[in-house]
């Protein structure tokens, strides 16, 4: 066993982040590292950065620079950490940019490095320099005919190819993921939530004139069935409770593997994994959203009826310019066809505004739709250029002034309009997964405990504060799932009291 050292994984971003700290911790405690949660009290700290919007990076920057100052501090006799090391896409997107505008980071890491993250972390610990990658566009590493792309020898964060030489998988501490098969990933969780997030896919094909995302997560790549239910097993063991489906792009989940219906078949058997209580999939593309899937997201027992729709916007005129499809009209479409089969469902999307060429009538147009839809959540984005885009050539820019300007318009009407959602749920009964108990940001004895109905994903649609109006409720623990009635809202927040479970399961299913 070689010399125990500590480290710690600071996570920015997106779930999908969250995973892949998830591996390169399973990776490190495989070899021998001890995980610690305190950045100051590891010797190495490893920043998972976030390179989508300027926002995020600059959140990513601050991260490694409070680091830096960490390793400072040590170098006087304050502290325990000797580096500071930069992963995730924004490492991946600037690699030897970054490295050099950033000295406060002892080392740039890309995806291609993960396989052997503790060899990595080793020898710059011991004084070794290693050289920062010049980036490159992953898509061009993958075959053009997505079905072509399973025997591709290329690192993809989460799919766990490439599993670190000479492993003994039988010694493996406990709680690590065991490597089941060739591309099993090792994975070590990171926190004691119910809730978990599992990679579905990796990469995206779809080329969003705004978006650089596929220039550094690469074409999309799914992972293989029995992979992704040997790992939601594994989770279950762990406690997870539920199980949030991410990648980049879940509704083309299976089109590389000869079956793009193959989520309506997967669904279905990780809503039969022992220990799971409820499956939710995020982020489904409009334009492929199938009338099965529908079908099954609505239908199946466990399987939470919930849609994180990529609209982006619903003036024709703006969403071509996008390189997307899809308009007012077909958007309340598909809401309405959604809602005919499941009249609670949740949904969320997110929009952005001031995209060159936008006129005034098109953010009406926008409005028009948000008003209409019924959002459980909305997130509203001013446009900036993104380098390497489409977008970022085109002309028709609005001055900064006008993009604040129709931002804080647009983000006033979505906050009153999830309020709105809010308070119309109002009488509705739900299961709710209990996350947390005795808020500290409550008043003592109203709120008892903390959680989120099936239509609320993870850090973005609110969350249902429990109370227990007649003080006789049954005692909560986090883990668990209650029946409760919604009685009242703050905000896109909901206020709910204790209920025994409704007759025939249809409330306690969360439908």
């Amino acid at each position: 066993m070689s010399e125990r050292r500590t480290v710690a994984l600071v996570t920015l971003g997106c779930a999908r982040n969250e995973v892949d700290s998830e591996e390169l911790a399973g990776r490190l405690a495989a070899d021998g590292w001890e995980l610690v949660a305190d950045a100051a009290e590891a010797e190495v700290a490893v920043v998972n950065t976030c390179g989508f919007v300027d926002a995020a990076k600059k959140d990513s920057v601050d991260a490694l620079l409070e680091a830096g100052e960490l390793k400072a501090a040590a170098g006087e006799g304050g502290g325990r950490t000797r580096a500071v090391v930069a992963v995730g896409c924004m490492a991946e997107r600037y690699g030897k940019e970054l490295a050099d505008a950033l000295p406060e980071a002892d080392a740039v890491l890309g995806f291609d490095d993960y396989a052997d993250i503790s060899e990595r972390l080793r020898t710059i610990l011991a004084g070794g320099v290693h050289a920062p990658h010049v980036p490159r566009d992953r898509r061009k590493l993958l075959p053009l005919s997505p079905v072509d792309r399973q025997g591709a020898e290329v690192a993809l964060p989460g799919h766990g190819q490439a599993a670190a030489q000479g492993q003994a998988i039988a010694d493996l501490p406990a709680g690590l993921a065991p490597a089941s098969g060739p591309r099993a990933p090792l994975r070590r969780r990171l926190g004691s939530s119910p809730v978990a997030s599992l990679k579905l896919a990796s990469g995206c094909d779809r080329r969003c004139s705004f978006c650089a995302i596929p220039s550094f997560r690469g074409s999309f790549v799914s992972r293989r069935p029995a992979d992704v239910l040997a790992e939601a097993r594994w989770l279950a063991g762990q406690g997870v409770k539920e199980i949030m489906l991410v990648s980049e792009n879940n509704t083309s989940y299976g089109k590389d593997l000869g079956d793009i219906r193959l989520l309506e078949a997967l669904l279905p058997e990780l809503a039969a994994v022992d220990g799971l209580e409820r499956i939710r999939v995020s982020y489904l593309q409009p334009a492929e959203l199938r009338p099965g899937l529908v079908d099954v997201l609505t239908g199946t027992e466990k399987v939470a009826p919930y849609f994180d729709l990529s609209f982006q916007h619903s003036a024709p005129q703006v969403l071509r310019a996008m390189r997307r499809f899809g308009d007012t009209e077909r958007f309340l479409e598909l809401l309405g066809g959604i809602r005919a089969k499941a009249p609670l469902a949740g949904v969320r999307s997110n929009f952005i505004v001031g995209f060159p060429g936008e006129r005034e009538e098109d953010v009406e147009e926008l409005i028009r739709f948000l008003s209409a839809a019924r959002l459980d959540a909305i997130g509203i984005f001013g446009y900036s250029d993104e380098e390497g885009t489409e977008a970022a050539g085109y002309e028709g820019k609005h001055d900064p002034e006008v993009v604040a300007e129709r931002l804080a318009r647009v983000s006033e009407l979505a906050d009153e309009l999830i309020a709105q959602r809010a308070e119309e749920r109002i009488g509705e009964r739900a299961r709710v997964l209990v996350e947390s108990l005795d808020p500290d940001d409550e008043p003592e004895g109203e709120v008892i405990a903390v959680g989120r109905a099936a239509h609320q994903a993870p850090e973005t649609d609110g969350h249902v504060k429990i109370v227990d109006v007649k003080g006789e409720g049954p005692a909560l623990s986090v883990g668990h799932f209650v029946d409760v009635e919604i009685v009242a809202a703050q905000g896109v927040d909901l206020v709910a009291a204790l209920v025994p479970p409704a007759d025939g399961g249809a409330a306690g299913a969360g439908r």
